[in-house]
């Protein structure tokens, strides 16, 4: 969380960075001076309650784009989601570990071909760090491809890849891995312009993944977030609301994604995790009716990665 708070402020203080560049809304479009906002409901396929949370708020439009973690247990339902409503913005979100207590997934790979993903249990590691020190290159690879072929399979469109708990952040040969699959399959990674922000979030949280690894990705010709929020303070909806408020009346010129994990109030997710009520308050804040008048008193413009796919790869 102390992360997260410390890369929101860069977010909120940063005195028009990006703007003094080229931003990616701009190769999009928008005017230079545009705010650009892509509100993300990460996990979905993880249960039942954060399905039925996401397609809700995607349903009502402020959620504009999501992600759907494959080797999840609640993959099926929202792959057949996906199937009859393709005009959704939905990615996938990469998965390469397995941190809940009680609910546990395994790579969708052969477990003899991944053997370095899988612990004693033979589910994928609880931590980023833990599959950081034991998968090869070599093996996030062919559970990447597998994830993203069994997506393709169910008849899911992705419109980019992302990764879960930040994993393919925490080595350059794994991010090479991320980046070289997006290219192959013609699919968008999440990924931001080496800004001073970038470099000083990756520095903060320790990730090898430096100025000249994120100029190299942009001179590939990948489309690059501006700004990226994964979180805000606060446990309940009031308090989250406030948060949420606040960002976006300090949003700087240039397209944010901003990361929100979505879910009911009920029992499925209480047994899962003790991070109920903050997802369910990220429901509450973005099925809000204040929340969509205070977007539209501001001007922001809502996007997807679908329409900022469009800019990839293009000279």
């Amino acid at each position: 969380m102390k992360k997260t708070l410390i890369f929101i402020s860069f977010l909120m203080l940063s005195a028009g960075t990006a703007a003094a560049q080229a931003t990616t809304s701009m190769q999009m479009g928008y005017g230079p001076e545009e705010k650009v906002l892509m509100v993300h409901a990460d996990d979905i396929g993880m249960s039942h309650s954060v399905n039925v949370a996401s397609i809700e708020a995607l349903k009502k439009g402020m959620v504009t784009s999501g992600s759907i973690m494959v080797p999840c247990p609640w993959f099926p339902e929202i792959a057949a989601y996906a199937r009859e409503h393709p005009e959704l913005d939905l990615g996938l979100h990469l998965t390469l570990t397995s941190e809940w207590k009680y609910l546990r997934w395994r790579p969708v790979a052969p477990p003899e071909k991944v053997k370095g993903l899988l612990d004693e249990e033979g589910y994928m590691w609880r931590s980023e760090r833990q599959t950081a020190m034991k998968a090869t290159p070599q093996e996030i690879e062919t559970e990447l491809r597998a994830q993203i072929d069994r997506a393709l399979a169910f008849g899911i469109k992705p419109t980019h890849l992302d990764t879960h708990m930040g994993t393919l952040y925490t080595r350059k040969d794994y991010f090479e891995v991320y980046t070289r699959l997006g290219k192959e399959y013609g699919i968008p990674v999440m990924v931001m312009r080496p800004t001073p922000e970038a470099i000083a979030y990756g520095k903060m949280s320790g990730s090898p993944i430096n100025e000249e690894v994120l100029k190299q990705v942009q001179a590939d010709g990948f489309a690059m977030l501006d700004y990226l929020v994964t979180g805000v303070p606060g446990k309940n909806f009031a308090e989250r609301k406030k948060a949420y408020h606040d960002l976006l009346r300090n949003m700087k010129p240039g397209v944010t994604m901003l990361i929100v994990h979505l879910g009911m109030d009920d029992q499925e997710l209480k047994a899962v995790t003790n991070s109920w009520q903050q997802r369910h308050a990220d429901f509450l804040s973005f099925t809000d009716p204040e929340t969509e008048a205070l977007i539209k008193e501001l001007g922001i413009k809502l996007t997807t990665w679908r329409e900022m796919g469009k800019i990839a790869w293009k000279k």
